[in-house]
């Protein structure tokens, strides 16, 4: 369900909300997460939550600093609310590939890996839908235990 809307703290908190009340499992936010003064996706996501996710923010900061020095000034967040889980991603599209995919070597070997590949599991963990993904896409992370059958 793609939205566009202002750089506004209320705007941004009222329309995660919506969005999680119509049974979204999953919302990405794109930019906003500097930290201009007009940047403030992390606080209206902050002000919905009902648990913050860290580690999410930490890994889009380690994968940012394997391109720029300044990924340093992130403040991406994640959260949970419900049973929907919230991710800040950056602003733009390269950044957010990176993000999502890790950062790769000159050798094509994976640096530091990106966020998605926990995000199945995570959506499975807060009681959202088991999500299938397809191995040569992203190869989702979970434990043995938490593995199901694909379907045929």
């Amino acid at each position: 369900v793609p939205r566009l809307i202002a750089d506004e703290q209320q705007t941004i908190s009222d329309t995660l909300v919506a969005l999680v009340d119509a049974g979204c499992s999953l919302v990405l936010t794109t930019g906003g997460t500097g930290p201009a003064l007009r940047d403030v996706t992390p606080e209206a996501t902050l002000a919905i939550a009902h648990k913050e996710m860290p580690g999410f923010g930490e890994q889009m900061r380690q994968i940012g600093l394997a391109f720029v020095p300044t990924a340093i000034l992130s403040r991406q967040v994640a959260v949970v609310r419900s049973q929907c889980l919230i991710i800040n991603l950056p602003g733009q599209p390269k950044a957010i590939a990176e993000t999502l995919e890790g950062a790769r070597g000159a050798d094509g070997s994976l640096r530091v890996p990106g966020i998605f590949a926990a995000v199945p599991y995570c959506i499975d963990l807060i009681g959202g839908p088991y999500l299938e993904t397809r191995a040569a896409l992203c190869q989702a992370f979970r434990p043995r235990a938490a593995q199901r059958r694909l379907r045929d």
